[in-house]
């Protein structure tokens, strides 16, 4: 019998978590996971008691045809990053791995390229998490180590971080 590896298996849970996001363009999930323990989980939507993109109907960004990474300050959603750090102690995330998944709302695709953008690299960067495991193919994945983001500030040179 051959088993799942453990990155796997962890990613194959980000998607599950994936399917309970709110947002008519991607769903993310996330889970922050330390010594084999799920700390956390988060997906893509509204803030807590308000209206889900799904819900009523429409997406801002996606009427004004706004690409992917760009202002997110239009967005209703909170990010599955930023709510699974919302839903953990940062003494329980120093050294921990975060694995996100993220699924085009339509075509219920992999999010090609997926990467966590600037705003929740900070997030990441500021719960003390070590590493990002990124799915790209529903057997393959990429490690990202957060210090590299740390020596790599792309908020210096004004690229953007997605």
């Amino acid at each position: 019998m051959s088993r799942r590896d453990k990155e796997n298996y962890y990613l194959d849970i980000a998607q599950a978590v994936s399917e309970r996001g709110t947002c008519l363009r991607r769903n993310f999930g996330a889970i922050i996971v330390k010594n084999d323990q799920i700390l956390a989980t988060g997906y893509s939507g509204a803030p807590r008691g308000r209206k889900n993109c799904s819900d009523i109907g429409s997406c801002l960004r996606e009427s004004m045809n706004i690409p992917r990474g760009e202002r997110y300050e239009l967005c209703r959603s909170v990010h599955a990053e930023a709510n699974a750090i919302i839903s953990a102690s940062r003494s329980e995330m120093i050294g921990s791995t975060l694995y996100l998944v993220g699924v085009d709302s339509n075509t219920k695709e992999l999010v090609e390229d997926a990467c966590s953008c600037s705003m929740c690299k900070r997030l990441i960067i500021n719960a003390g998490i070590s590493r990002v495991i990124i799915r790209n193919k529903p057997d393959h994945f990429t490690a990202v180590y957060v210090q590299d983001w740390i020596e790599n500030d792309e908020s210096l040179n004004g690229s953007r971080g997605y």
